[in-house]
């Protein structure tokens, strides 16, 4: 049997009468590369906050390579080895994609050390290939600024990397991109998927193709379907709910998962 790295078990969570997820069971094997599908609404957001410790579950446990994560903080969550990418990326726009990586992978994010202090040899070859991974070294020394938003995300995906996570919880990595820039972020992922374990939230289903060994069907809180994509997509429920409805074609999460953020009383920095 294949080694957990992520588990949940009947995990609840309830805003106000909202019930976002509902005994929500889930898992996935150490080194998989998952994805997670659903209409609006369906807990996908709320899922990952679940994850990362943004929302603490009503009932039921997040188990993170056997360890129970109820009552975690972020910070606490993030040092265990889970990292998260949100759907806007979050560079600093004003450092070269060198210093960004260089920046992610700094434990007490100094900037003083990031811009002043000699790296070592070996954290310079690190980033340098991490910089090839992700098909920036040609731009390595121009502001992220000057990046296009496929660049942009590759670079965030890059960071969240730089900081040696174990799990790699990707949200909607594709939004807004070009059919290129997509296709370069899925050649991306399933690169990465060779060393380390991935979670993405994605609705395009293209993209779900490219990349997707196994997809897990999120509705009203639950897990509605699981399998193959083509498991999934031929799934009688799955067309009933979601496939066959034109007017939820894998948007984004609808305001009552906006609320749920009110909820959480967490503010995060937005970068651009």
């Amino acid at each position: 049997m294949n080694a957990k790295i992520l588990e949940t078990e009947n995990v609840t969570v309830s805003f106000d009468g909202f019930t976002a997820l509902k005994n929500l069971n889930f898992s996935m094997d150490l080194g998989e590369l998952r994805v997670v599908i659903g209409p609006n609404g369906a807990g996908k957001t709320t899922f990952l906050d679940v994850i990362t410790g943004k929302v603490q579950p009503t009932q039921g446990r997040v188990l993170f390579k056997g360890k129970n994560l109820r009552g975690f903080p972020e910070h606490r969550i993030a040092r265990m080895g889970i990292g998260r990418k949100f759907q806007t990326p979050r560079v600093y726009l004003n450092l070269t994609p060198r210093e960004n990586l260089a920046l992610a992978g700094n434990r007490d994010k100094s900037l003083w050390n990031t811009w002043f202090k000699q790296s070592p040899i070996e954290e310079r070859r690190r980033i340098g290939g991490l910089l090839e991974t992700i098909g920036l070294t040609v731009k390595s020394d121009l502001p992220a600024g000057l990046l296009s938003h496929g660049e942009k995300q590759r670079l965030e995906i890059g960071m969240l990397v730089a900081q040696s996570p174990d799990l790699l919880l990707v949200d909607e990595p594709v939004a807004g991109l070009t059919d290129e820039e997509t296709y370069n972020v899925g050649e991306l992922l399933v690169a990465l998927a060779e060393s380390h374990s991935i979670l993405v939230i994605e609705h395009d289903m293209e993209f779900v193709r490219q990349i997707a060994r196994q997809v897990t069907v999120l509705h009203e809180g639950t897990v509605l379907c699981q399998g193959t994509i083509d498991e999934v997509q031929s799934d009688p429920q799955v067309i009933e709910v979601y496939l066959g409805k034109e007017s939820q074609d894998f948007g984004h999460d609808s305001v009552k998962e906006e609320v749920i953020e009110e909820f959480s009383g967490e503010i995060y920095p937005v970068y651009e």
